[in-house]
């Protein structure tokens, strides 16, 4: 059985995204019941995830991971406008 995993993230307009928070288990489960609870849009993407899990809160997602992260928040867009 795998462990779950999950990474927030957080972007301000004109800021680079940055980890606001992540975990295993218990932790993840958690942060996906907050997500879920106020609406935020998940994504499973495992190789993102764990490139993600090697950052730190508070760190700026670096620029090798831009493309990835351009990817996610069109995804997100693209829910916000499906009606």
């Amino acid at each position: 059985m795998q462990i779950r995993k999950a990474v927030a993230l957080k972007m301000e307009e004109e800021e680079v995204p940055k980890v606001v928070a992540k975990g295993k288990g218990a932790v993840a489960e958690k942060i996906l019941e907050i997500a879920r609870k106020h609406g935020v849009p998940i994504r499973r993407d495992k190789p993102l995830t764990e490139a993600l899990m090697a950052l730190e809160v508070g760190q700026e997602i670096p620029p090798e991971l831009y493309r990835a992260i351009a990817e996610v928040m069109a995804f997100v867009y693209n829910l916000k406008k499906k009606p």
